[in-house]
């Protein structure tokens, strides 16, 4: 018998105001928008036992009813930040995941997911068995198909009726265990609490755990030239802020499911394959 009270633990990161990027849906109401995503959350999970700390930071007090009506009071706990930088409820979350004894796996979560329904669990599963998932994305991203940044050799696995695919990198909604977390804390946090209000180095992070396009100089100076400069930014990143990482680190794998388990609510950037209006329409 499992020594965790729970399968899963989660940290949601909800704003109260909406992100530069439009949804797809309730793009005038962040309450409505982000009420849809958690009842997505939930209805995603099957029978997993999950254990939800919800980060609101800078958040009405709707917001905490939302919650309790919706989740339950049962296996949440609400914290409340006023008006913090993104980098710091995301140090927060990074905290709360590695020294929480409640689950093995951790999830941290953002409050502009849609999740397809009794699917999150094949996730958990995927991590669990496979040994060398370090890192799981619920999401397939559309510029995976795209774009020149992604076009580079992968694995590929079937399991639980999807195709997985080893890349480069995700947003920061992913999933690992808290042994991974654990040793990994202080170089996720470095990049983070030092670009707390410029371009995201979201990126840059990745690329020093998966160890992929760091080491590819034509590569760089292409994106310099063809000014992909968010691309040659996160490259120097890496390696300013990561280098030990990259150099002397273990490679760690991130992988994402085809079809997809959840998408990102940006408008235009929705996963593909889905009719996610019409999912949406079902909550």
């Amino acid at each position: 018998m499992s020594q965790f009270m729970y399968d899963v633990a989660v940290t949601w990161r909800i704003y109260s105001k909406m992100s530069a990027s439009k949804p797809p849906i309730f793009g005038e109401d962040k309450l409505k928008l982000s009420e849809l995503c958690l009842k997505s959350f939930k209805d995603s999970l099957g029978g997993l036992r999950v254990k939800l700390w919800v980060l609101l930071n800078g958040c009405p007090p709707e917001f905490d009813a939302m919650f309790k009506r919706v989740w339950g009071l049962e296996n949440l706990v609400l914290v409340h930040y006023t008006g913090v930088a993104a980098s710091t409820t995301f140090n927060e979350a990074s905290r709360i995941l590695e020294e929480q004894t409640d689950a093995e796996i951790v999830y941290f979560a953002c409050d502009d997911y849609f999740y397809l329904p009794g699917q999150f669990q094949q996730a958990v599963t995927f991590l669990k068995q496979n040994p060398d998932a370090d890192f799981v994305s619920v999401y397939d991203h559309p510029d995976l198909y795209s774009t020149d940044l992604h076009k580079l050799a992968c694995e590929t696995r079937t399991f639980g009726g999807k195709n997985w695919i080893s890349c480069i990198s995700t947003t920061d909604t992913c999933m690992t265990t808290r042994a991974t977390l654990a040793g990994l804390r202080e170089l996720l946090l470095k990049l983070k609490i030092g670009f707390p209000n410029g371009p995201s180095p979201d990126l840059a992070m990745w690329m020093a755990l998966t160890k992929k396009r760091v080491f590819n100089p034509v590569k760089f100076a292409r994106w310099v030239v063809t000014h992909r400069w968010y691309w040659a930014w996160s490259v120097v990143l890496a390696w300013v802020y990561c280098w030990r990482q990259i150099l002397f680190g273990r490679r760690y794998k991130l992988w994402i499911p085809r079809p997809t388990i959840a998408t990102h609510m940006v408008a235009g950037l929705e996963a593909p394959g889905i009719d996610w209006q019409k999912e949406f329409q079902k909550k």
